[in-house]
């Protein structure tokens, strides 16, 4: 249910509809605007009548919330969510761009990467450290080594890191290193990970499952703002279909579609969309056209020699080319990319 506040309620009217929430064995969450107070009780409500809130005083009216995904709604939260992240905010009208490579292979590769994409306009700095892959025999990360070149790029640029999280046990590391912790999209249902993150209050990147409907993304994100976490990014990166020419399949209406149902920031993922370099601009173009928040592409100095992910992994000079078409696009829709705020420190 949402229960809607009188412009006038007062804190302690607030604090008994709270409490009266509480009672009834639900939670409650609020989301306070500028002149209204929008409180959510989540849980079981089918069976519950509205009058029981719509009699307390400073209650205005109680809507019942039709969506499965309560706290992702627009109807709890009809405002875009933004919140910072270490140097720019996410969900506004600033566009933030994430790049770098697939994985952390060695110091010298990082921190090239890193002072790259941070010359050409990047805002956040990506790497993997601990990867997913297909095969056990792959290439499988360099761990807590990559994390502590990765804090050495940080220092170096400015730019607050992004790595994927796969597995609770990794989670004490991961919170001493990360400024943005990832769920990547075989993890996307994993519901034990999907709680111990909102428990934190770090910001999360959610990807869409290879296979997820929207609705099952926004249920998995309902899990994090379920724990209290509110600083949740929903990445649309391709879904799997009977086309084999790409990676995947790029849902472009995600991102149209996400932005109408919630209110949290929705970002692009061209890398793993396509799979393919020569597709990645075309794809991120559209994305800033449909209307995304962001863009989080792979870059590498050496694609030929990645260990991962190479096919799909742009050079710096490919990547500061496509800043410069992502600006130009920002700009006939009235946005912009997020300023760099912090200096490029040259010559580590």
């Amino acid at each position: 249910m949402l229960i809607i506040m009188k412009p006038n309620a007062t804190p302690q009217q607030i604090e008994n509809v709270v409490q009266k929430i509480r009672e009834s064995g639900l939670a409650a969450h609020l989301s306070q605007g500028i002149e209204t107070t929008l409180i959510g009780a989540i849980g079981e409500t089918h069976e519950m009548s509205t009058d029981l809130f719509e009699v307390l005083d400073g209650v205005d009216m109680v809507k019942r919330i039709t969506q499965p995904f309560k706290l992702a709604s627009r109807q709890f939260h009809p405002e875009n969510s933004i919140f910072p992240v270490d140097g720019f905010k996410v969900g506004g009208e600033d566009i933030v761009l994430i790049a770098g490579p697939c994985s952390v292979e060695s110091k010298s590769q990082i921190l090239e990467t890193a002072q790259a994409v941070r010359e050409a306009g990047a805002n956040a700095l990506r790497g993997g450290v601990f990867k997913p892959r297909t095969s056990p025999y792959s290439f499988q990360g360099l761990g807590e080594e990559g994390l502590e070149y990765l804090a050495e790029a940080r220092e170096a640029t400015g730019m607050p890191i992004v790595v994927e999280i796969m597995s609770q046990m990794q989670l004490d590391v991961m919170l001493k290193y990360v400024d943005v912790l990832q769920i990547g999209a075989r993890n996307m249902q994993n519901f034990n990970l999907l709680r111990a993150l909102g428990e934190t209050r770090k910001t999360v990147l959610l990807k869409r499952g290879l296979s997820a409907t929207i609705e099952e993304l926004l249920m998995s994100a309902e899990y994090l703002l379920a724990g209290g976490n509110k600083q949740v990014i929903l990445c649309e990166r391709g879904i799997r279909t009977f086309e084999t020419t790409t990676r995947n399949t790029t849902d472009i209406n995600a991102v149209p579609v996400l932005k109408n149902l919630t209110h949290l920031p929705v970002i692009l993922d061209p890398s793993h969309s396509t799979g393919h370099a020569d597709y990645v601009a075309a794809i991120a173009r559209a994305g800033i056209a449909a209307g995304a928040d962001g863009l989080i592409i792979e870059v590498h100095p050496d694609p030929a020699h990645a260990v991962s992910d190479g096919k799909q992994s742009l050079k710096p000079e490919q990547f500061a080319g496509l800043v410069k078409q992502v600006k130009a696009i920002a700009e006939v829709l009235g946005r912009r990319v997020a300023p760099i705020q912090k200096p490029v420190i040259v010559g580590w």
